[in-house]
């Protein structure tokens, strides 16, 4: 992962605040960016932020057409996270950070393991 500058890093939370989805698979911890298709650069500049995360798509439903990014597992905890936990406070968005602290204390055992593996 190339180093983000402060541009970088407000978009990420910007973005993620305002349309990212934080949960998990029951397993591991994941944030879910769903857009139209018309955002398109906006998805390949964050593959080119975070290249072990993923995106999906483009996915065609009706009338509706999207791409998908997720970042979970180590993209997630290792590259992901330190950006949104020093970021994403209740004094920017109380609901955001709701959501935030409520994804990582329920994978708080998975988080935890893979910083641990990191540092070793």
């Amino acid at each position: 992962m190339s180093e983000l500058t402060p541009f970088d890093r407000g978009l990420l939370v910007g973005i993620l605040v305002g349309e990212g989805s934080f949960g998990g698979d029951g397993k591991q911890p994941q944030i879910t960016l769903r857009m139209h298709t018309r955002h398109e650069a906006l998805f390949h500049w964050l593959m080119e932020r975070f290249p072990r995360t993923k995106l999906y798509g483009p996915y065609h439903h009706g009338e509706r057409s999207y791409y998908q990014w997720m970042a979970r597992g180590q993209a997630l905890v290792e590259d992901v996270l330190p950006v949104l936990d020093e970021a994403i406070v209740p004094e920017l968005d109380a609901h955001a950070a709701t959501r935030f602290e409520a994804m990582k204390g329920k994978y708080a055992d998975y988080i935890a393991r893979v910083r641990a593996r990191a540092t070793i």
